[in-house]
């Protein structure tokens, strides 16, 4: 049986590193994790959306107090239009009538101009005001996920797509936009509007405005469904929206890897099984909006004719005036419009309620690697590396390394070999502290590196991998990386040091050259030479090299010999490798199995005792014959 393969962003390049094709019911658990995200009942990051909700607005508190009074002050001028027409007509025009004069209509008149300029005034400055706090609140929120994105350790990175990244970032806080922007503001208005209009009915004349709300129950039954529909149905919009995404910013991440395993066909396949359920999900929000909206407008056009035959009949017998009649057909218009607008509240809150429950998830996440309460110091590191019955798994019950005990004297270089799975990189990413042992300790100078903080650790060891990215820049803004405030003089000595000056020389501007897409106008190894000098920039007091010459060719890897003896130069430098030309400048060589530390001693010894680093060295001598 065949397995089918999908391209993964956390993948090498050019290595589809896969999982079956996965059914959308599989790819939507991918998403909704429940250790990650809000579960399908909305219930597990509720509070957390709301605290979060709370203390991103907290600062705007006052702001926020005088735009409701503004928003108030609006509606009362809005509310009372209807109200001036009921005292144009029956007071204003009557005296004009019996030729008495128009200065009353002129009063009604001169008040309703008032009340529409102040209700466009204040309109204005909502709009205005509102919109600079809601786009404040949109940048601390990135600011936010931005930030704890980048803190939040290796291992949740490693289960966490970047499709999902890209999801919460950007889908996510759009939702919440359009909630600031509009959803706060119908939702006010709308309230505001049937309050004041139902009290208005009911002081204009109170047994005709019995009568229209009347409707009022029906009314609140109906949008009692129409909420409790639409939050399982928008929340289910939201995570379709986030699987949509994950799998388009997967395949296009992973394109290279897609086409060279012929996966379009199947790729097309899941995304569009994805698009669908997506559509069939949108139908189901049109369907429920297909019977509230034609709900509530034949709910307004049966009271609208009651009112009409009762208030024109009242109107007949002399119990009630033209002006009143006038004014309640004009309140109930305003009455049953904003139900329009809390329709679009609803279909607003429901879309940002999601994705906030989704964005509190996230930032509810703690980092398994967190900076100790009391730091110790540890400004200018030797370079002296210890680990002491250090155990390690990243599957409980499955261990990567088993009771190791190994001692760095600071200055000494030691390469690190064995089968693919024996543990080295393993030992690599202990020690720059991308995970944290499961027990016993990892110390440098003594220190253990829990009790460390994560930026003076990173100043004092530097870890450079085979799948080195590169930003979007230029070449000197790439080695510059490591040390940002490093001047152009730095950098050049830098780029000398592994021998880079001169590819770099050849580029049509020099170091100011842009690398393009993730490094895509440099070939693998003039990005691994980048990586090098971006090391070399950084001095750190330890380095690691994972595998950092495989990408390298025949040639390439001759000027990084030549150079490893520059950038190794009095620091502790730990290099792993399978090939096996990078070990000759090791002062040291540990041959690891299952874990465990089997060979240890130079290469010279190690080749003379024949055991499993003379077979290693035998077997790579002979592959180059």
């Amino acid at each position: 049986m065949s397995t089918e393969v999908t391209a993964r962003t956390d993948a090498p390049e050019g290595d589809p590193t896969g999982e079956e094709a996965l059914a959308p019911e599989q790819w939507r658990g991918r998403i909704a994790d429940p250790e990650q995200e809000a579960v399908d009942d909305g219930t597990t990051y509720r509070v957390e959306a709301r605290a979060l909700l709370r203390d991103l607005l907290h600062p705007y508190r006052r702001a926020i107090a005088l735009l409701t009074l503004v928003v108030v002050l609006e509606n009362l001028s809005r509310l009372a239009v209807p109200f001036l027409v009921q005292r144009g007509i029956d007071h204003g025009i009557p005296p004009i009538v019996a030729h008495q004069g128009s200065r009353t209509l002129m009063v009604v008149v001169g008040i309703l101009c008032v009340a529409v300029i102040v209700q466009a005034i204040t309109r204005t400055f909502f709009l205005r005001r509102s919109g600079i706090i809601g786009q404040q609140v949109l940048l601390e929120l990135r600011r936010r996920v931005f930030r704890h994105f980048q803190r939040l350790d290796v291992s949740f990175h490693d289960r966490y797509t970047s499709g999902r990244v890209v999801s919460r970032s950007t889908n996510d806080v759009e939702a919440i936009q359009e909630m600031l922007e509009n959803g706060f503001d119908s939702l006010i208005t709308a309230g505001l509007t049937l309050v004041g209009t139902a009290i208005a009915l009911l002081l204009l004349d109170i047994k005709l405005g019995l009568v229209c709300l009347v409707s009022f129950p029906f009314l609140v039954l109906l949008s009692a469904w129409f909420r409790r529909e639409s939050s399982k149905t928008y929340r289910e919009v939201r995570e379709s929206a986030a699987l949509v995404i994950v799998q388009f910013v997967e395949t296009m991440t992973g394109i290279k890897a897609v086409q060279a395993y012929r996966r379009e066909p199947r790729n097309q396949q899941i995304f569009e099984t994805l698009a669908d359920r997506y559509r069939r999900i949108n139908e189901r929000t049109f369907k429920l909006v297909a019977i509230f909206m034609p709900g509530v407008k034949l709910i307004g056009n049966i009271t609208t004719g009651v009112v009409l035959i009762y208030g024109g009949w009242r109107v007949l017998e002399g119990s009630m005036t033209i002006g009143v009649l006038a004014a309640f057909l004009l309140y109930l218009r305003m009455f049953f419009e904003p139900m329009q607008d809390i329709t679009q509240f609803f279909n607003t809150f429901q879309s940002a309620s999601s994705a906030l429950e989704k964005l509190a998830g996230v930032l509810a996440e703690e980092p398994k690697i967190a900076d100790p309460a009391v730091p110790k110091p540890l400004d200018s590191a030797l370079g002296t590396v210890d680990f002491d019955h250090v155990d390690f798994a990243y599957v409980p019950g499955h261990p990567v390394i088993a009771d190791l005990d190994l001692h760095i004297p600071a200055g000494q270089t030691v390469a690190v070999v064995g089968t693919t799975g024996a543990g080295k990189t393993t030992v690599a990413k202990l020690m720059a502290r991308f995970y944290d042992a499961s027990s016993g300790s990892v110390r440098l100078d003594g220190v253990d590196l829990r009790d460390v903080t994560q930026e003076q650790l990173r100043r004092q060891v530097v870890m450079v991998t085979q799948e080195n990215f590169m930003f979007e820049g230029s070449v000197a803004d790439n080695i510059r990386f490591g040390a940002p405030d490093a001047s152009d003089g730095q950098v050049l000595a830098a780029a000398r040091a592994v021998s880079l000056d001169r590819f770099i020389d050849t580029l049509p501007d020099g170091y100011d050259t842009d690398v393009g897409k993730r490094g895509g106008r440099l070939s693998a190894g003039q990005r691994q030479l980048v990586a090098f000098a971006r090391a070399f920039l950084a001095d750190p007091a330890v380095l690691i090299l994972d595998e950092a010459t495989s990408s390298l060719d025949i040639p390439s890897e001759r000027l990084v010999q030549r150079a490893l003896e520059t950038v190794l130069a009095d620091r502790t430098a730990v290099i792993i490798a399978h090939r096996l030309s990078t070990v000759a400048v090791a002062d040291r060589v540990l041959v690891m199995e299952h874990g465990r530390i089997v060979e240890d001693g130079s290469p010279a010894e190690l080749i003379a005792d024949a055991g499993r680093y003379a077979a290693l060295h035998d077997a790579w001598t002979r592959s180059l014959a």
